[in-house]
């Protein structure tokens, strides 16, 4: 998931090391909120020529879509902050515009479900830190999203606080990789569609050396 360079620390601070390795960040969204494109993803993203963050969406019908952001970890956190302030322009849009009461935006993060032991940590004391250190709002479910071995995270709050919640949640599942084989989780592929296609693979397809 993650390619530290030079973890040890050496020749850097910790923030300079954190922002050399290379991130894949997961989000699950609603259609309506994907009219962000890679190719709308501003020059000040690029933190450095190498570290542009490549933004891809999955392909579907269903109403959910999984958007995988990946590069440097201060080009994601650049998009993930872009994304962010981006959906509360268009909350603001759908109200009545008052300064005031800014609606809280939304994310959810899909993370393998071995690394949200660490992330929720023992007795829920790394979630509270988490909580209380950015004022955002952090669950993680208790289920496994169908067909995988993933599980939704979900960050509310303004923009601020859920990038710097982020922040701490990729701090987290950088110092602990997912344990064996991770199953990404796909919007609306369902099991009978999992079982169908194994059964064609088991009955037709020739054996290849």
């Amino acid at each position: 998931m993650a390619s530290p360079d030079g973890a040890s620390g050496v020749g850097g601070s910790p923030e300079e090391t954190e922002l050399s390795i290379t991130l894949t960040l997961r989000m699950l969204m609603h259609g309506k909120d994907i009219e962000l494109r890679a190719s709308d993803v501003p020059d000040g993203v690029r933190h450095r020529p190498q570290s542009s963050a490549r933004i891809t969406i999955s392909e579907g019908s269903c109403p959910e879509r999984i958007t995988t952001i990946t590069g440097s970890t201060d080009a994601v956190f650049r998009a993930v902050s872009m994304i962010a302030f981006k959906l509360e322009e268009d909350l603001g849009a759908g109200s009545d515009g008052g300064a005031a009461g800014r609606a809280p935006v939304t994310l959810r993060l899909v993370i393998p479900a071995s690394q949200c032991g660490s992330l929720i940590g023992k007795a829920g004391a790394k979630i509270r830190e988490i909580r209380e250190s950015t004022g955002a709002q952090v669950q993680v479910a208790g289920d496994l999203l169908p067909n995988s071995t993933e599980r939704a995270v979900t960050v509310s709050g303004v923009p601020d606080t859920i990038i710097q919640c982020v922040r701490q949640i990729c701090a987290v599942i950088l110092e602990s990789p997912p344990k064996g084989a991770t199953i990404p989780y796909h919007p609306g592929l369902s099991l009978g569609t999992i079982l169908l296609s194994a059964n064609q693979v088991r009955g037709h397809s020739p054996t290849r050396g």
